[in-house]
């Protein structure tokens, strides 16, 4: 047997020994979840937890945000701890719970680091905001690469999902106000509609993708909500519509602001009314670094066997940890978080019935565990 292929059994069975403590810190932070930058109940248990494994430990990152630091006893003379690998979660129970448990078994492997790692539990992912706040409060500072994993419901537990290049699309938001002249539904002659204006730029702005973005170049424009009125006789004064923007290369999602201010004013125009657009950029496109991808295919191999390594099928959902890649080179992977294969249906992401399947929480500590390992003992043997 390959001596890495053995010491990934070893980390797996390691890992298995913590499931109890995984499943009860997870469900535990699932019984009192808490609203994007308000997670202090989070953050305090994730500190106590750091704590008594004797890390470093930072919280008030970005908000709610924890970074943890550890160095590793293997550290050579010639090393200056600048070369960190880092493992991000998000704020959700069973990401938090899985990190913590990859900072437990690190933390008794120490001394096979031969440099840094840290840890970086952050807030607010939901709204597309921590990953911004840490970096700003230095949470990237001295990091030379970045890894991160999140759980995926429709593959099943035990595999993990990998793709080279875009993994995720990008994420804007649009808000357009319309204003025309308010008046009784009997007469729209003297009244200038803003909710005729307002679907006529519903309908339009598709043609922002189907007419202006080549076939090959993927793009979702989704208007998601529609207020205007309240009685079935009167025309409003005002409409707003709220939406998403989704592109697969950044630059077609440089170019969608032009693309949708030129539609948005001309059609409004032609209603005689009065439009504002506010494109708000969120997160960029998540693009893996091809070396890093490499790592992480040949280390979740070594782990877990290359048979439960798939392919992972490229999405519009949007990660922002895709702002972390944009500073150091990284990857993010799919953590099979679903039933066993047939035997019962899988609901996806934010699904009402999406369930986790606990059996996922070993196999990602032990990944993100062997990451960390194998890539420290790689920097040194360069």
């Amino acid at each position: 047997m390959n001596p890495i292929h053995e010491d990934g059994q070893k980390l797996l069975a390691s890992a298995e020994r913590l499931a109890d403590s995984l499943v009860a810190f997870r469900r535990d932070l699932h019984a009192e979840p808490e609203l994007s930058l308000d997670e202090r109940e989070t953050s305090r248990k994730v500190d106590e937890q750091l704590t008594e494994l004797g890390l470093e430990v930072r919280t008030g990152v970005g908000g709610y945000g924890v970074t943890a630091e550890l160095h590793g006893s293997g550290l050579t003379a010639a090393g200056d701890g600048g070369d960190r690998a880092v493992r991000d979660t998000r704020g959700h129970d069973a990401h938090t719970a899985i990190l913590l448990g990859a900072a437990r078994l690190l933390t008794e492997r120490r001394e096979r680091l031969n440099g840094s790692v840290r840890f970086l539990f952050q807030a607010a992912e939901e709204i597309n905001a921590g990953a911004k706040a840490m970096i700003a409060d230095g949470a990237l500072d001295g990091v030379a690469e970045i890894y991160g994993l999140h759980n995926l419901p429709t593959l099943s537990a035990g595999k993990i999902a990998t793709r080279a290049g875009a993994l995720m699309g990008s994420v804007d938001r649009i808000e357009i106000d319309i204003e025309g002249k308010g008046g009784h539904g009997a007469i729209p002659d003297q009244c200038i509609d803003p909710i005729v204006a307002a679907s006529a730029i519903v309908l339009s702005l598709q043609t922002a993708v189907s007419r202006e973005l080549s076939p090959f170049a993927p793009a979702v424009v989704t208007v998601g909500s529609l207020q205007a009125g309240e009685a079935n006789n009167v025309i409003p004064h005002r409409a707003r519509l709220t939406g998403t923007v989704r592109t697969f290369a950044p630059e077609v999602q440089s170019g969608m602001p032009e693309r949708l201010e030129r539609l948005v004013m001309r059609i409004a125009e032609g209603h005689r009314c009065r439009a504002e657009l506010r494109y708000i950029p969120q997160t960029p496109v998540l693009v893996n670094h091809d070396d890093c991808l490499v790592h992480v295919e040949s280390a979740m191999d070594r782990l877990l066997g290359r048979e439960q390594r798939v392919q992972a099928e490229p999405t519009m959902a949007g990660e922002d940890f895709s702002v972390y890649l944009q500073r150091v080179p990284g990857c993010l992977f799919w953590l099979g978080s679903g039933p066993e294969t047939g035997a019962e249906q899988a609901f996806g992401l934010h699904h009402p019935r999406f369930t986790l399947n606990e059996a996922c929480l070993p196999v990602g500590v032990a990944a993100l565990a062997a990451i960390a390992l194998e890539r420290l003992a790689a920097e040194q043997a360069q």
